[in-house]
């Protein structure tokens, strides 16, 4: 600005120094052409200061224009390239040759160049612009790019203008990298719960005047807790990466699947136009978990339980009501055995609440005291004397009275109170056990049920040898109840049995035949006894391949030296031909049904139990 003062007050001087001349200078004095020669000389001195501050003013600006940390680009009238500086080239990996004369159309991706028209009409105006684009670099990789375009000119005498570009690649990606966190699950890469919610409220919007079917469905793997505590949390991890990968081939472009939480997938569907349909999605998903999952070196079978809700051609529900009403036919498809699929009713509303008071109300029973035990005797067929008695949980209710261990121990496993159920069980059974012992009644022992959640626990054999030295009775009085399901983990089921029998306690696995366990796992495990399930002694009169079971497992335990139970017995038939297959002890109702506490007593003192008695 100085220099540009000095300038102008240069030119003010010779003009003030020409007035002069004119009016106070004589002709006679100084001649005309010494006039014109200060004059010239005075120009000439201007014109090289003028010269002087441009060249200035040019080393300035190519001093700003090659160091620059942004991207500067001079085009031409036409948009054509003239110049670019070093960080130009740098930032696309192009020489300077290569892009010299290149129109900003064709150094854009085609969205904007298709909009270069537009852009040079505004800067003819005038206008300054300012976009976000991008632009590919020489190797292939997208550069983004904040691009400000500064007229040189306006209209006719527009001569050009400058493009400046900002590299937000860097920015730009942390922007992404925070918008994946929160709309992407970081296990799977699948959409998460927001955003399969966004997309639902969109699809929903869209239904308000497409009227397409659109049905919601809510997936949970059945028994996963169950795997993911046996085999370790990265072996659970694995499994939802393979079931995640399965389930985006069950979806088409239009549809959507996101993993909301844990072992829980969501999808919504649309064109649904009737139950047909439905059924047609809930199969293709449960094809996908049809086929065997490796996981390491385990072959693992899975199956899911599913609710479904469809949007109301009546009422106009929202994402969220939808999304809940799924969840409530989820945990409806649970209760009915899993492994199903439920579509939510109105009805399911008021189970829903009643599950939700259940919950409460369990929690609210262990403070009370509100449970007890029944037992049911175990008997020997040729004596019929008491071997033993199993205790079973009861809840007696203070306004709904006595309920039935099927109406609350699913409730149970599933809000975790099962575990704190299995315990007061576990005490009390020892504690009654004992006190019949020292009141003089037979010493026999007494079987207790093990959840899974139990089973699981870290400090389980802590909690039971701390429950025998409370109650102090003998361990050999005590015989636990695991479930075939529970010894998925060899090593883990086949280390923790040994550890409890070093207690002196007795291992039953309850149940057998229903689940998976391989007899070359069943002989590794310390256990002192097999209960044949009920289902297979039920049906062994009438279904020949029962009956094939229930000998073939009689015949199991004879050679592995392992005593043998059924349970479930209730006619003399069925007695009959389980003493032919020499198994003599049995537990069910042709004996006993569970009894309560006091007639349990009379049973003991009296040893022996008539039949049907």
């Amino acid at each position: 600005m100085k220099k540009v003062s000095a300038q102008n007050g240069l030119y003010a001087s010779i003009f003030l120094w020409n007035a002069g001349w004119l009016t106070i200078s004589s002709p006679k004095l100084i001649s005309f052409w010494m006039y014109i020669l200060i004059n010239v000389i005075l120009l000439t001195l201007l014109d090289q200061w003028r010269r002087h501050i441009s060249r200035l003013s040019e080393r300035n600006f190519q001093t700003i224009f090659e160091n620059n940390p942004n991207a500067i680009g001079i085009f031409d009238r036409q948009g054509n390239l003239l110049k670019g500086n070093a960080r130009t080239y740098r930032l696309i990996g192009y020489k300077e040759e290569e892009l010299s004369g290149k129109s900003l159309g064709s150094l854009l991706p085609s969205p904007f160049a298709e909009r270069t028209h537009d852009l040079y009409n505004k800067i003819k105006d005038g206008e300054t612009i300012n976009i976000n684009t991008y632009m590919i670099h020489k190797e292939g990789f997208k550069v983004d790019l904040n691009v400000t375009i500064v007229p040189n000119g306006k209209g006719k005498q527009m001569e050009g203008f400058i493009a400046i570009s900002q590299d937000i690649s860097e920015s730009k990606r942390k922007v992404e990298q925070i918008r994946h966190m929160a709309y992407y699950d970081d296990l799977t890469g699948l959409p998460n719960r927001r955003l399969f919610r966004d997309h639902l409220m969109e699809m929903l919007a869209m239904n308000d005047t497409h009227r397409q079917g659109v049905a919601v469905f809510y997936l949970d793997i059945d028994r996963f807790k169950l795997v993911n505590d046996s085999f370790g949390h990265d072996y659970g991890d694995m499994l939802l990466m393979q079931i995640a990968e399965r389930f985006t081939h069950c979806v088409s472009e239009s549809d959507f699947l996101a993993r909301t939480e844990g072992d829980e997938f969501t999808f919504y569907f649309i064109g649904i136009k009737s139950a047909k349909d439905i059924n047609l999605f809930a199969e293709r998903i449960f094809q996908a978990l049809e086929q065997v999952f490796i996981i390491g070196d385990y072959q693992i079978h899975i199956t899911a339980s599913m609710g479904v809700s469809i949007v109301s051609l009546q009422e106009k529900e929202d994402a969220d009501t939808l999304m809940k009403y799924a969840d409530i036919a989820l945990s409806r498809a649970k209760e009915k055995g899993k492994n199903n699929f439920q579509i939510f009713n109105s009805d399911m509303k008021s189970i829903s609440i009643l599950r939700l008071t259940m919950e409460r109300e369990l929690r609210q029973a262990l403070i009370n005291g509100e449970f007890e035990l029944y037992y049911q005797p175990q008997i020997n067929i040729d004596t019929h004397t008491i071997i033993g008695m199993e205790a079973l949980v009861r809840w007696n209710h203070p306004e709904r009275g006595l309920v039935s261990p099927g109406d609350f121990i699913p409730a149970a496993e599933e809000n975790g109170t099962i575990v704190a159920i299995g315990e007061w069980v576990l005490t009390e059974a020892c504690r009654q056990n004992k006190d019949w012992q020292d009141a003089g009644l037979p010493c026999i022992p007494i079987s207790v049920n093990l959840s899974s959640r139990q089973f699981l626990q870290s400090n389980l054999l802590d909690k039971i040898q701390s429950i025998l030295s409370q109650t102090e009775l003998d361990p050999k009085y005590l015989e636990l109840e695991i479930t075939e399901s529970m010894t998925m983990d060899v090593e883990y089921t086949t280390q923790s049995l040994i550890e409890l029998k070093k207690l002196g306690l007795k291992i039953s696995i309850d149940d057998f035949g229903t689940g998976y366990s391989s007899l070359s796992y069943l002989k590794m495990f310390p256990i002192d006894k097999l209960k044949i399930d009920r289902s297979f002694v039920r049906d062994m009169m009438l279904d020949p391949n029962d009956a094939a079971i229930v000998s073939t497992i009689i015949a199991m335990t004879q050679h592995m030296k392992l005593r043998v139970i059924a349970e479930g017995v209730e006619t003399e038939e069925q007695i009959s031909l389980l003493r032919n297959h020499k198994c003599t002890e049995v537990q069910g109702y042709w004996y006993s049904p569970p009894v309560p506490y006091d007639k349990m007593r009379n049973f003991l003192q009296k040893g022996k139990i008539s039949a049907a008695s």
